[in-house]
């Protein structure tokens, strides 16, 4: 079965819910920091729920699809040998 294309390469071990957390962090306070900025006065009249439903509406595909990937690879350029499986 061929591997996804985003996933860790076979010998970096899936990252710890502590570092997936700070990843996550990484990803999304950028990403609605820049957001609010760049819609802010369009935002501005919107009731909390719309313009939270809109911000996350584009915010969760940058994450996810565009910024997710390229954490999952630096973490495995970072972690080099250090976060490789034990042999069996």
């Amino acid at each position: 079965m061929a591997s996804a294309p985003n996933a860790p390469s076979a010998g970096t071990r899936p990252p710890t819910k502590h570092e997936l957390a700070a990843m996550i962090w990484l990803a999304v306070f950028p990403t609605l920091t820049v957001l609010n900025l760049v819609l802010g006065r369009w935002l501005a009249p919107m009731s909390p729920v719309l313009r939270t439903f809109v911000l996350a509406t584009i915010a969760v595909p940058i994450v996810i699809y565009g910024l997710m990937p390229q954490l999952h690879r630096l973490r495995g350029r970072v972690l080099g040998g250090r976060g490789t499986r034990p042999p069996r």
